[in-house]
């Protein structure tokens, strides 16, 4: 992501940057509703020092990506393997979770209601996403890239910012991934399910917008 300073947005670091949603979730920072602020004002709200936060974020910056091979096609093996067979596996189970949990505790003030449907959307987008990038993009690259694969490349960023609304939709619907008091085991496997899914998936499109797409989009 660009460079982290005072001014640039919660809602943008926290989607864009893999470990800094669950940083600000330790400190009471939201990213779903309200995430325009700049960082400064949200760790000032938050009683933090901003230079600190911004510290504690560029090392995270600077960790990212650490994990994930760095030879294209290893990586581009890594993201099928380690992401989109995993999304897909996870989705399975949390989606009638969320439904179970909904139609459990619906009357409950914490209640994540609307969650399993915004979990639908999410997956049937994310779904058809990856397939563009298993038949066509990725083909693509493991060829050497090609002069028309400028195209496909900004479309799958077109569809990673749709993803990233998703993701600030279930923040905002769990509020923030708090377990209310007595949460049920099923809540419980749910939000730890959640809280790793929703952390893979910022890790996913970290890898691809920020490594892998730029080696090849010089090319035209």
């Amino acid at each position: 992501m660009n460079e982290i300073g005072p001014d640039t947005t919660v809602a943008a670091i926290a989607t864009e940057l893999p470990g800094a949603a669950e940083l600000f979730r330790r400190h009471g920072i939201s990213f779903c509703c309200g995430g325009d602020v700049p960082l400064s004002m949200a760790a000032e709200q938050a009683g933090l020092v901003p230079a600190d936060l911004i510290a504690d974020l560029e090392a995270l910056e600077a960790a990212s990506g650490r994990d994930a091979p760095q030879e294209t096609l290893a990586l581009i093996g890594h993201l099928l393997t380690r992401y989109h067979a995993i999304h897909r596996e996870e989705l399975d189970w949390l989606i009638p979770l969320a439904q179970k949990v909904e139609r459990v505790h619906g009357g409950h003030p914490s209640a994540p209601v609307g969650l399993s449907q915004t979990l639908t959307r999410l997956r049937d987008e994310l779904e058809s996403h990856m397939v563009k990038e298993e038949q066509v993009l990725f083909p693509m690259m493991r060829r050497g890239g090609s002069p028309v694969i400028a195209h496909p490349i900004a479309e799958m960023r077109q569809e990673h910012e749709d993803e990233v609304r998703h993701l600030q939709a279930i923040e905002h619907i769990t509020h923030s991934l708090a377990l209310p008091e007595g949460a049920c085991r099923s809540w419980t496997a749910l939000y730890t399910g959640l809280r790793k899914f929703t952390d893979d998936l910022v890790v996913h499109m970290h890898l691809e917008n920020e490594i892998l797409f730029p080696r090849f989009q010089s090319m035209s």
